[in-house]
């Protein structure tokens, strides 16, 4: 998922923050690390030859503790290290209570743990690249509304992860981007090929860690990041939510062409923000067993009105009505709607499952109950 990054300038304009919206990293492009591998001693004797160490070398960044320690450091000492203790204690939480979801899912992901931080950009971002190296950006904590739409953010990551699709993105693009300019001779590195491999590949690693290369990879890793959410105790709507979030960031398709942000916000390689929020809203429905939907806002229960959410939080309407639909699909699935709607401390309530705290602009949480008991 690229959140790709905005400069200061535009997001000055438009959140007063560095915010960004589909996940990628400002890394120096692998090119300008090709200059450390000219000069050595020996040359490479065929573009075959030259991918094949290169494989080599992903592989064992990849599939080594050694080598993804080595490329942990990397990423480390490229994009800085954010030490906040509450940053960094929420992304342990993340990573435990992620890491058991996708357990349930593809149970090797025991087999090769993670290795995560907090990076220091202040931008929102997250990535996980060769060997299950995952990072989120200091700016994801700061700027997100909630633990449920990062979760889904890195969730996301992990199902690129659990793909190995960072590593079929490198492979796929060694060609197009070094098989041209290597091949000369070099010295650096400890003089040797591998040396160069490693270089190339964890650098390459840092470029492409987001951009894993295909719409396939990125909605393969929606539809895992729903999986996975659906094992928590995070609420499965976030998905959709984190979606409608760059949607309201982008704003109408005529500003979006007139101030570039189409690009930075739908890179080629994605499919549009909008797009990824309704494939997660089918999802959801799907889930509910075909009762609940939402558009715009306005959800509905077994086709018949029962709520228009008010911007609040930091959220617009659309994106907080996301995850009131993520609570009420849970209630359904999980047979709560069988049971009375009611209301306890402020909260509209169906059977145990919150549904809706009703926020200035909300009808009052009485009325919500009585039209959910009347329709449900």
């Amino acid at each position: 998922m690229k959140f790709k990054i905005f400069t200061k300038k535009i997001a000055a304009a438009i959140t007063g923050a560095t915010v960004a919206a589909t996940l990628a990293m400002p890394v120096q492009p692998a090119e300008a690390f090709l200059s450390e591998a000219i000069n050595i001693g020996a040359t490479i004797a065929s573009a075959s030859a030259q991918r094949k160490a290169l494989k080599k070398e992903i592989d064992r960044l990849s599939n080594t503790e050694e080598g993804r320690q080595s490329l942990y450091q990397l990423f480390r000492e490229k994009q800085g290290v954010n030490t906040n203790s509450g940053y960094n204690s929420r992304l342990n939480t993340l990573m435990k209570n992620l890491t058991d979801a996708v357990a349930k899912v593809d149970p090797t992901v025991r087999d090769k743990p993670y290795l995560y931080f907090v990076s220091a950009d202040e931008s929102i971002n997250a990535a996980c690249a060769l060997g299950r190296i995952m990072l989120v950006n200091a700016g994801t904590f700061a700027n997100m509304p909630n633990d449920d739409e990062i979760a889904a953010i890195v969730g996301h990551e992990m199902g690129h992860g659990q793909s190995n699709h960072a590593a079929k993105s490198v492979m796929k693009n060694l060609d197009k981007q070094t098989m041209a300019q290597i091949g000369v001779t070099a010295a650096g590195a400890g003089g040797n090929l591998a040396g160069i491999a490693a270089n190339l590949a964890g650098n390459i690693a840092l470029q492409q860690s987001i951009a894993h290369g295909s719409r396939k990879f990125e909605t393969e890793a929606d539809n895992l990041a729903f999986d996975y959410i659906l094992h928590t105790q995070y609420n499965p709507g976030a998905c959709a939510a984190v979606m409608q979030r760059f949607v309201d960031l982008m704003g109408d398709k005529e500003k979006q062409r007139s101030n570039g942000l189409s690009s930075l916000l739908n890179p080629s390689d994605h499919p549009d923000s909008d797009k990824r929020r309704d494939n997660y809203l089918k999802k959801l429905y799907a889930y509910s067993g075909n009762k609940v939907s939402e558009k715009d806002g306005a959800i509905t229960i077994n086709k018949k009105h029962f709520i228009i959410v008010a911007p609040a939080n930091s959220m617009s309407g659309p994106e907080r009505a996301c995850f009131v639909l993520g609570n009420l699909a849970t209630a359904f699935h999980r047979g709560q709607d069988k049971k009375a709607a009611t209301v306890q401390n402020g909260t509209v309530m169906l059977g145990n499952q919150p549904i809706i705290t009703p926020a200035e602009g909300d009808e009052d949480a009485q009325t919500i109950a009585d039209r959910l008991n009347s329709i449900k």
